[in-house]
């Protein structure tokens, strides 16, 4: 028996790649009791309740910025994954206030709805531009994660934990650079903003895998870094069009040469697993935390997209580009 057995989960943005592949493997591998997805938009809801065609399925027309709705929403629910947010670096540096009102008024009210209807499980979605960020989407998610942290304070005589899962850019999902370079590729020229530039890269299936993991496993107040493979951006568009002129345009505004997962400061209180690294929280309000036998990271210890051990090969990226 599976931690969603029985359940009643609900996912903000449950419409987006994230969502959409999380749905199709609870459905299929496990037997939650029902899944609600809030979102605002009536036509992706009818896309996905065409595709998957299960009663088991619940859709609430609703955005994490109304805080009754989120309310509403959240009544009766066992596990919430919180992936709704605004994820375009333009598109935040563009509109800051709005990009404020979703990442992170949206953040607290689904923090406020959580602990006031005694969900047992919240786990937020964040990336790795949370880290240092340079940008204002960066910014807004590294709020959220420490909001969603320090929510574990408020827990006191209730069953709700609260942890996050962080990590790189999703081969296929919506905003992807793959999409752009294939265009191009017909045109028989592809822009790279820099071409020292790695990034750290993880599939849609694995991401939502590792999610699961996490929430299967999760006591309260971690976060949740996957150890993911890099790759060159040169590598990639070399592999989606092999022969075609790359054109270096120059870094665009908020975007970094190489991508950060894990710093220097949270390696020290952070454990190495096989498979992931778990940063725990600073505070030692909700007491220590077991984390199964991690092993302690070496001062100094920081978990780059530059300085990985693990590269994708082009073999690998041909791989990982099937099917997105």
């Amino acid at each position: 028996m599976s931690v969603f057995d029985g359940k009643v989960l609900l996912l903000t943005g449950g419409t987006g790649s994230f969502g959409r592949k999380f749905t199709e493997i609870l459905l299929t591998e496990h037997n939650p009791r029902s899944v609600r997805i809030l979102s605002r938009g009536e036509l992706l809801q009818m896309e996905m309740h065409n595709q998957f065609r299960d009663d088991r399925l619940r859709f609430l027309i609703g955005d994490v910025r109304d805080r009754s709705r989120v309310f509403r929403a959240l009544n009766g629910v066992d596990i919430v994954v919180h992936a709704a947010a605004l994820k375009q670096v333009p598109t935040c540096e563009y509109n800051p206030i709005e990009a404020i009102r979703t990442n992170i008024d949206g953040a607290v009210n689904v923090i406020d709805a959580c602990l006031d209807n005694n969900v047992e499980q919240v786990l937020a979605i964040s990336t790795d531009k949370a880290v240092h960020p340079v940008n204002l989407y960066g910014a807004t998610k590294m709020v959220a994660e420490k909001m969603f942290i320090q929510a574990n304070l408020f827990t006191s005589g209730r069953r709700s934990r609260f942890s996050c899962v962080r990590y790189g850019n999703v081969v296929g999902s919506r905003g992807s650079v793959v999409p752009l370079f294939r265009e191009q590729a017909t045109s028989g020229e592809i822009t790279i903003t820099d071409p020292r530039m790695t990034r750290f890269w993880i599939t849609l299936e694995n991401g939502v895998r590792f999610v699961m993991n996490a929430i299967s496993r999760m006591k309260g107040g971690e976060i949740f870094v996957p150890k993911i493979p890099s790759m060159k951006v040169t590598d990639l568009a070399g592999v989606i069009a092999p022969g075609a002129r790359q054109l270096t345009i120059g870094k665009r505004p908020g975007e970094k040469i190489h991508e950060i997962l894990l710093t220097e400061d949270e390696a020290t209180h952070a454990v190495e697993m096989p498979d992931s690294f778990i940063i725990g929280s600073e505070y030692p309000f909700w007491g220590e935390r077991d984390f199964d036998g991690g092993k302690k990271l070496p001062d100094g210890f920081r978990y780059t997209s530059d300085t990985n051990t693990h590269w994708l090969t082009r073999k690998e990226l041909m791989d990982y580009l099937k099917g997105c």
